[in-house]
């Protein structure tokens, strides 16, 4: 039950965030998570990473491990001799705190070369700016946002029906 509560948990959390316009919680691979049958590339096409974000890695740790590389040249040629870090918890969360490329792979050279590895691009955080032309101002009907108890609304939901899924035991 520990590692299917976790998942459950981590896709609440992702959820709950994109309601609260928080930072966002990216499950790589979501339910197969990190493993070689995982369509990785694919799960990371569809993904925009910002500062702020955390990225979760969930794996079966007699079979896989994580590790985070230098540059693109030890990420293309999967060489693991000089990494930043390696990870081997099964379940590994990492903040994404500044702009730039990290890059992910497969403790498993094998698995690596066959394309467990992703190249995470952190773009600035989002920042929504009210854009008015000066001079041609119009009064709006009423908010254009959802207000702050819509979103509380919507984020207490999310976080019933999770811990709901929970308790029933997944």
């Amino acid at each position: 039950m520990g590692a299917r509560y976790l998942l459950v948990v981590a896709i609440v959390f992702t959820a709950a965030a994109v309601v609260a316009g928080d930072p966002v919680h990216h499950v790589v691979g979501e339910d197969r998570g990190w493993d070689p049958s995982a369509d990785v590339a694919s799960w990371y096409s569809q993904r925009v990473f910002r500062v702020g974000d955390k990225i979760w890695f969930t794996y079966s740790t007699t079979q896989e491990s994580l590790v985070e590389l230098r540059n693109e040249e030890d990420f293309t040629s999967c060489d693991l001799s000089n990494p930043i870090k390696m990870y081997t918890d099964g379940l590994d969360t990492i903040s994404l705190e500044g702009e730039g490329i990290r890059y992910f792979v497969s403790g498993n050279t094998e698995s690596c070369k066959n394309g467990l590895k992703i190249p995470v691009k952190i773009q600035p955080k989002e920042q929504i700016m009210a854009q008015n032309n000066v001079g041609s101002m119009a009064v709006a009907d009423g908010p254009t946002v959802p207000s702050a108890s819509t979103n509380l609304n919507g984020l207490s939901y999310i976080l019933v029906v999770g811990l709901s899924i929970c308790l029933l035991g997944l």
